[in-house]
């Protein structure tokens, strides 16, 4: 039963992992920059008042933070830097209500990915805890 729990354990969280890595993927190339633009984007942008260079610094944090959530590359690091993006689409969809499809897009959608990333980063960082608990543990075996 153990074996199960910890492939369940393990599988859930590469399930997590990926599809956050997915949707920072598309949200970014096809929403941002082929729905949009890089101009539209940064237009975007400039009416929230934010400097519209932001939408590049953004663009390039979703991409990168995607690739590297997907090739499960220091993940809860990852998964934590990209916080402020999201937090910053919490702040630009918090005055439309809750529910995403209102007009202008909720609030829902951004909070259940800050969650989901710290989800992600947690897991993570537990299993990088158990891995340096094993060898420490595997050292201390060898040398006695």
């Amino acid at each position: 039963m153990s074996a199960l729990k910890e492939k369940g354990d393990a599988s859930a969280a590469t399930l997590l992992r990926v599809a956050l890595g997915v949707m920072y993927l598309t949200h970014s190339i096809v929403l941002k920059v082929f729905t949009f633009g890089f101009a539209g984007t940064a237009g975007y942008f400039a009416s929230l008042g934010l400097p519209s260079v932001t939408a590049y610094f953004v663009i390039a944090a979703e991409v990168t933070g995607g690739a590297l959530l997907l090739a499960n590359v220091a993940t809860g690091w990852v998964a934590l830097a990209l916080l402020p993006v999201l937090g910053g689409a919490l702040w630009v969809h918090s005055g439309n209500g809750w529910v995403f499809s209102a007009n202008g897009g909720g609030w829902e959608y951004p909070l259940f990915l800050i969650v989901v990333s710290v989800a992600v980063a947690l897991q993570a960082f537990a299993v990088r805890s158990t891995v340096a608990r094993s060898l420490t543990i595997g050292q201390a075996a060898h040398q006695a």
